[in-house]
């Protein structure tokens, strides 16, 4: 299980086969009240949680970029290759 917070708020989320990112729940950080709460049988993934929870984004956001930076780092350059901006 991984949390990440955002704007005082706290999403608990997962890796399922294939790296999919399964949303488990989203608490207040303060007092950990519920926003909202999925069944384990059916935990939507990223996109299917910003489609649920538009208003949420910031938090998506944030979710997406520890995936892709701490759980999936990038691939060191070979030798003499440059990177392009």
């Amino acid at each position: 299980m991984r949390r990440t917070e955002v704007d005082g708020l706290r999403v608990t989320w997962r890796l399922v086969q294939h790296h999919l990112i399964a949303i488990v729940a989203v608490d207040n950080a303060s007092d950990a009240s519920p926003v909202a709460s999925f069944c384990p049988s059916n935990y939507p993934d990223l996109a299917l949680a910003r489609e649920l929870l538009p208003e949420l984004t910031r938090l998506w956001d944030a979710v997406r970029h520890e995936f892709w930076t701490k759980l999936i780092p990038p691939l060191p350059l070979a030798a003499g290759q440059r990177a392009f901006a």
